[in-house]
C-alpha cells in the first residue's frame, strides 16, 4: 500500500480565459465557435450559451486555484494539511505549484492524486504550465512513460474496478461511504459566476478546500483505512 505521506492530494478550479466571449480576441472567439460546434446538441446550442463550459478545457480555460492536502502522521497522530494556490495570476500560481513539486515532491516514491484526476486535474495544470513555459515537474512529466510509470491515483478510477460505463462524482461517493463533508457553500457549475460575476475568488478557494478533505476522506475509504476525524484537518481560513 502507498504511504500516504508521499501522496500529495489536490484539486483545480477553471474558468474561461474572459468573463464573456464578447471580451475575448478574434482569434480565440473563432476558435471556440468551432470548439461549441462540436459542442452543440441542439439548436439553441451556440458558441455564447455554451461559453461557460470554455473552462473545462485548458485551451480555452485558466486556473483560479489549485488546492493541495498531505498527510503527516508523527506518534500515531495524523494530520491532514491544506495549502492552497489561487488567485487571478495564472502563471504565478503555477510556477508556486511547481516549486511545491519540485523541491517536496520529486521522488519515485511520490504520488499525486486526484478525483478523475487522470482525465482531469493532471492533464490540465500540465498543459497551462506548457502555455506558460513553465518546466514540467517530474510528476506531471509523463511523456513517454510506460503506464506503470506514471505516479498518478485516481479516486474516481480506484472505485471504478476497471468499470468504465460511467462517472461517479466524488460527492456521490462520500455519500455512500457515509463521509462526514462540509457544507457546501457553492458547487462546481457556479464557479464561472463567482469568479467573473462575483469576482469572488477566495469563495472559489475554500470551495475547492473542502473537496480536498472530501478527496482524501474517499481515498482513505477506498484503501480501507480509518478516515479522518475533524480534529486531525488543518483546514487554512480563506478570506
Amino acid at each position: 500500500m502507498t504511504d500516504l505521506q508521499n501522496i500529495l492530494f489536490l484539486d483545480i478550479e477553471t474558468v474561461p480565459q474572459y468573463a464573456t466571449l464578447d471580451d475575448a480576441p478574434e482569434t480565440y472567439r473563432t476558435l471556440w465557435s468551432e470548439k461549441a460546434a462540436n459542442l452543440a446538441r441542439d439548436e439553441e446550442d451556440t458558441p455564447e450559451s455554451l461559453f461557460e463550459r470554455a473552462g473545462i478545457y485548458a485551451e480555452f480555460g485558466r486556473i483560479v486555484c489549485i488546492s493541495v492536502g498531505h498527510l503527516n502522521e508523527r506518534n500515531g497522530q495524523r494530520e491532514l494539511r491544506i495549502k492552497s494556490y489561487y488567485g487571478h495570476d495564472e502563471e504565478e500560481l503555477l510556477e508556486d505549484f511547481a516549486n511545491l513539486l519540485n523541491q517536496h515532491f520529486n521522488t519515485d516514491q511520490h504520488y499525486l492524486c486526484g478525483h478523475n484526476g487522470k482525465e482531469f486535474d493532471f492533464p490540465y495544470i500540465a498543459r497551462r504550465m506548457l502555455i506558460h513555459r513553465i518546466p514540467l515537474p517530474r510528476l506531471l512529466n509523463v511523456a513517454g512513460s510506460k503506464p506503470w510509470e506514471v505516479r498518478h491515483l485516481d479516486t474516481m478510477l480506484l472505485w471504478k474496478f476497471g468499470d468504465f460505463k460511467n462517472f461517479t462524482s466524488l460527492k456521490v461517493l462520500a455519500h455512500v461511504f457515509n463521509l462526514p463533508t462540509p457544507k457546501e457553500d457553492i458547487d462546481g457549475s457556479q464557479v464561472y459566476g463567482v469568479y467573473w460575476e462575483d469576482k469572488d475568488v477566495n469563495r472559489i478557494t475554500r470551495y475547492c478546500q473542502k473537496d480536498v478533505v472530501t478527496l482524501v476522506q474517499v481515498y482513505l475509504a477506498l484503501t480501507q483505512q480509518a478516515t479522518l476525524q475533524e480534529k486531525e484537518i488543518n483546514e487554512p481560513t480563506i478570506g
